[in-house]
């Protein structure tokens, strides 16, 4: 053992003298066009520290954070409840992952998720939301013995092969060809799915309640409806609240919004965490995990190595814990609500804005063709150049003039889609509202840092054709 002295590691000594090449070094050894597309954006800020819904430079400058880490920041960054968790955990040093025995965290994790889906019955660990829909996939065709899953236009369930499978973006799928034998149906269309189910090979429908590319909301009743169909075919319903779940969008998970939805598969991941370990979770009924594990043959016949370590479940407890305690989901109502209200107030004042939806804290800024001729000619020539970048324009601006981290909602999409710390409030609403409306003053006066921005963005859309 080494005491982190001379010739042991030390993690402050090994960041101070090397943390300056970050780029650099992912540059050569990691993937490549990370730093590229970063420097090319003008996202290749240096962040030394963060907090709750914040970030500082080195300079102690503040930027909010509206992303979240793609919905992982559900509490905020190093929420200290998670961190004494984390600490307690590793200071208890358990006789973890042995594999032949029964540690207890996993079974509290388990007990205390499932008291939030009160129909299900059983959870599998695994360690990300790719995992978990991977598991649901493997669940739902043994337990039907049917092979084909559905899943809806311009879904994202991940991008190992069979979560990808389901994916129905073609520029993830390209070139990862033969993919499981699946089939898209449009998301809302009732008579699509039952066409497919009549071919009676159909284990399930998996659907994110809000899907979080362009965050399209199902339509009112179509869960209910698609989940009546399926039952009557002898399939499932697999619900992915990978993002919309925990807390998300105003209810613990999103299928809740609308009455009588019970699926029979969930997959949650990603908040569960607190930022720190990953960890994915699939919620199922007990009928389907008697059939997966349905003799001591088969008792490993699905796992995970690093599934249920004691880390994970510590954190995901402490999570929970701290949803309860601080009433995280209302907040994620009221601030969500306040939020798209006052972002939707300023569609009639601004024509390049077309449209805010959502739920909750899960919001979706669309941008549109405008009227006027001047702006029309702008935008038909960065939708010539590549579809996508005016919204691109306007995140960079809120990087670089008002300190707000934010992102486009897919490749191609004129969307911007928020999704921060589920624990802001009017403070953070007031400071975006006010960033929003001033980067929309500026792309309807056609001056400043936008416009300028755009050309740099058409050109470097032009080189890579």
């Amino acid at each position: 053992m080494t005491d982190g002295g001379p010739g042991g590691f030390d993690l402050g000594r090994l960041l101070a003298e090397r943390g300056a090449e970050r780029y650099e070094l992912h540059a050569r050894h990691l993937n490549h066009q990370l730093p590229r597309m970063l420097h090319t954006i003008g996202f290749d800020k240096v962040y030394e520290r963060a907090e709750g819904a914040y970030f500082w430079d080195a300079e102690g400058n503040d930027y909010l954070d509206m992303l979240a880490g793609f919905g992982v920041m559900g509490i905020g960054r190093h929420h200290p409840v998670v961190r004494k968790a984390l600490h307690d955990v590793l200071d208890a040093r358990l006789a973890d992952l042995t594999r032949f025995d029964c540690q207890p965290l996993p079974g509290l994790l388990a007990e205390k998720l499932l008291t939030h889906s009160p129909h299900l019955d059983r959870v599998f660990f695994g360690n990300s939301g790719t995992e978990a829909v991977e598991t649901a996939l493997k669940f739902a065709r043994y337990a039907t013995g049917k092979p084909r899953v559905l899943y809806c236009d311009h879904a994202f369930h991940g991008l190992t092969t069979g979560s990808l499978s389901v994916n129905g973006e073609s520029g993830f799928r390209d070139g990862f060809a033969p993919l499981l034998p699946d089939t898209a149906v449009p998301l809302g269309d009732l008579d699509a799915l039952r066409r497919e189910l009549k071919r009676g090979d159909v284990a399930a429908l998996v659907v994110e309640p809000i899907q979080g590319k362009g965050v399209h909301p199902a339509p009112p009743g179509y869960l209910r409806e698609a989940q009546e169909l399926l039952h009557r075919h002898k399939a499932l319903l697999i619900a992915d609240e990978v993002q919309t779940g925990l807390g998300r969008t105003g209810d613990f998970y999103a299928y809740q919004h609308e009455e009588g939805v019970e699926p029979d598969l969930v997959c949650v991941a990603k908040a569960l965490s607190g930022g720190y370990v990953p960890v994915g979770a699939t919620l199922g009924k007990d009928w389907i995990f008697r059939k997966v594990y349905s003799s001591m043959d088969r008792v490993l016949v699905h796992s995970a190595s690093f599934g249920s370590n004691a880390q994970a479940m510590a954190a995901g407890l402490a999570v929970l814990t701290v949803m309860e305690d601080e009433e995280i989901v209302a907040n994620a109502r009221r601030t969500g609500d306040l939020l798209r209200e006052r972002l939707a107030a300023l569609v009639d004042r601004y024509e390049l804005l077309h449209e805010v939806r959502g739920r909750g804290l899960m919001i979706g800024i669309e941008f549109g063709r405008p009227s006027s001729l001047k702006l029309r000619s702008r935008w038909t020539m960065l939708q010539a150049a590549r579809k996508g970048l005016f919204a691109q324009m306007v995140v960079v601006p809120l990087l670089q003039k008002h300190r707000i981290l934010t992102q486009v909602s897919g490749d191609h999409l004129e969307v911007i889609k928020l999704i921060p710390p589920l624990i802001i409030g009017d403070e953070e609403v007031d400071r975006f509202v006010a960033a929003f409306t001033s980067v929309m003053e500026d792309a309807h006066s056609g001056g400043g840092l936008m416009w300028d921005f755009g050309r740099t963005l058409v050109k470097q859309a032009v080189a890579n054709r």
